[in-house]
């Protein structure tokens, strides 16, 4: 409020702002950078003031004619996004010889908005993508860096780079790095290339790295990724030739819990993967990577925080165990209903019911092994392809778990309320499998057909719908919520009904009964499902809880066993089948070794 504001690419050579004030409120016009066309850069100027003084020969060579108004732009979201895109364009179309003087003018805007003390901004920025565009786009233009007499070093308070010539006489070379971290603190970063790397070179040729020691925390803060980064970004532009680095980053954590991962960012998939980098040592202090350079996909390195050592290994724990309980939970749940089907189906709605229950077992099974294969894919890294499919099945299924809840609460709205209306099982079979199986077919379709096309499907790192970018996981947290609320109105009114005097046909005490039963397994499997998912939930947007995961997990993992107790062993007609069963069996039994004796 109150500040000039100032468009970053505009004023230095249109002499105007295109980037204005309103009621005193920020109004961001971010056409103006993404129709700029950069290549203007190198226009005559018109003499307008400010950065024109820099001289048209200047702004032809380094384009820093246009630095000086960019710096004394304010920080703010929609500034940054301009910028990012500013960069991205010059990257893109005016990376041919980069000179010291193109690169110290490239750096400087970059530096503007690395600064530790705008990290924040960062999350109000509209792209969730910005800061791994910034990332491509530093790398990119970088590695286009001419050398002058072999080297080159240029540095900023949160961005430096350097490059040397290198060939395979070369005894082992290296960068050293020490950077701003914050305003009163410095991090280092060492590159080291193996000199059984550098005689694999054919010719002479350069080696370019970069250190960004912010934009770890950048990347946290602008994608809401989960990963905690505890030292610099290393990005190293080297020949095809050489394929492995040496990279030693100084901790900024140095809690002596605090374990290091060693890690390589994938830049076509946009993600952290451990993949790349194996760790040499790890002291409390700094951390040593041996992480494999590959031109199109690892190029910047870094060490992510893990005080999660021993919180993933609980998180595993609890879910192999949880995992393991709920199959054999909802397998010994099915076996029962086998057991006791001709007890308790005698009735129209006792059928209604135990065909509902049966079909919620089914569904939860499934999608829980299909949670362990996932799971067994994401670890093994196998093809896109199979984690979409796994993905679009557990969508399915843990949808087909809710709507199925939602036919039991269809099927006590139907006893209680449609007191006049006889529904055949035949219809009721129709009904149940449209809801039940239709309705989660229809919106795992759509969720697939909407966002695969944009590569937004999945969530990156996890064969599970994408949260961050384009919401996919709203074609389940929705009607999953939905269904709950739905369901625990209908708890209300059972309350409401069961406390009124009952008269008429339609209110037999039998069946009053057994709605009662019902609204009973409704009333208390709604809320742990509902619970379960709302735990989910608040991980993806706290990623960071421990408190969060444990409860998600635990929770998730027992939703088997809690089918098996409050569908199944809690309700009194199923016990009695299930004494009855066994007593048949044990006389059975008794009538056989009987006839045995007495041939």
């Amino acid at each position: 409020n109150g500040a000039i504001c100032i468009h970053p690419c505009a004023p230095s050579f249109h002499g105007e702002t295109s980037f204005v004030c309103k009621d005193r409120k920020w109004q961001t016009l971010t056409d103006t950078c993404a129709s700029l066309d950069v290549q203007s850069l190198f226009e005559p100027m018109h003499g307008t003031p400010g950065a024109g003084n820099h001289g048209n020969h200047n702004c032809q060579t380094d384009f820093s004619c246009i630095v000086p108004d960019i710096l004394s732009s304010p920080a703010v979201p929609g500034n940054i996004a301009d910028i990012v895109e500013l960069l991205k364009k010059i990257s893109l179309l005016l990376s041919e010889n980069v000179s010291r003087g193109k690169m110290q003018s490239y750096i400087k805007i970059a530096n503007h908005i690395l600064n530790s003390s705008i990290i924040s901004s960062w999350a109000f920025v509209k792209d969730r993508n910005a800061s791994l565009i910034l990332l491509d786009s530093v790398n990119s233009f970088a590695g286009k860096l001419l050398l002058r007499n072999g080297s080159e070093s240029i540095q900023e308070h949160f961005i430096s780079t350097k490059g040397y010539s290198i060939h395979k006489n070369t005894s082992g070379k290296s960068f050293d790095f020490s950077v701003d971290f914050s305003n009163t603190r410095r991090i280092t970063g060492h590159v080291a290339i193996p000199e059984e790397e550098l005689l694999k070179l054919p010719r002479t040729s350069k080696a370019v790295s970069i250190a960004l020691p912010t934009l770890g925390a950048i990347m946290e803060v602008n994608q809401l990724a989960p990963g905690v980064v505890n030292g610099m970004v290393l990005s190293v532009s080297l020949p095809e030739e050489l394929r492995h680095v040496l990279l030693t980053f100084e901790k900024i954590n140095k809690l002596e819990n605090v374990k290091a991962q060693c890690v390589g960012w994938h830049s076509t998939e946009w993600r952290w993967d451990n993949r790349a980098c194996a760790m040499k040592s790890d002291d409390i202090s700094s951390v040593v990577c041996l992480c494999k350079h590959h031109r199109q996909t690892f190029k910047s390195f870094s060490i992510l925080m893990s005080p999660t050592e021993l919180q993933k290994a609980v998180l595993d724990y609890i879910t192999r165990v949880g995992l393991g309980l709920s199959v054999f939970s909802l397998v010994l749940c099915l076996v029962i209903e086998t057991i006791v089907w001709r007890h308790v189906t005698k009735t129209e709605i006792t059928y209604m019911r135990h065909f509902c229950l049966v079909n919620i077992a089914t569904s939860l099974l499934i999608a829980d092994v299909l949670f362990i294969l996932a799971a067994i894919m994401h670890n093994t890294a196998l093809n896109y392809q199979l984690c979409v499919a796994a993905t679009f099945f557990l969508h399915f299924f843990y949808l087909a778990l809710f709507f199925w809840m939602f036919t039991l609460g269809l099927l006590i709205c139907y006893g209680l309320l449609l007191i006049f209306f006889k529904l055949t099982i035949s219809v009721f079979i129709a009904t149940a499998f449209s809801i039940g199986y239709g309705c989660p077919l229809v919106i795992s379709i759509l969720t697939v057909a909407i966002t695969e096309p944009k590569n937004g499907y999945l969530r990156r790192g996890a064969c599970w719908l994408n949260w961050y970018e384009t919401k996919a996981l709203l074609a389940f947290v929705v009607p999953a919520l939905s269904i709950i609320i739905m369901n625990m109105v209908v708890v209300v009114v059972v309350v409401v009904k069961s406390g009124r005097p009952c008269i008429g046909e339609g209110c037999k005490s039998q069946d009053l009964n057994n709605m009662i039963r019902i609204s009973k397994n409704v009333a208390l499997l709604t809320p742990l499902l509902g619970l379960t998912w709302g735990f989910g939930l608040a991980t993806i947007i706290d990623g960071r809880s421990l408190a969060f995961h444990i409860t998600f997990a635990l929770l998730n993992a027992f939703q088997g066993f809690f089918i098996l107790l409050f569908g199944t062993l809690l309700d009194r007609k199923t016990r009695e089948a299930l004494r009855m069963s066994y007593l048949s069996s044990k006389r059975k039994c008794t009538l056989a070794k009987v006839k045995a004796s007495f041939p």
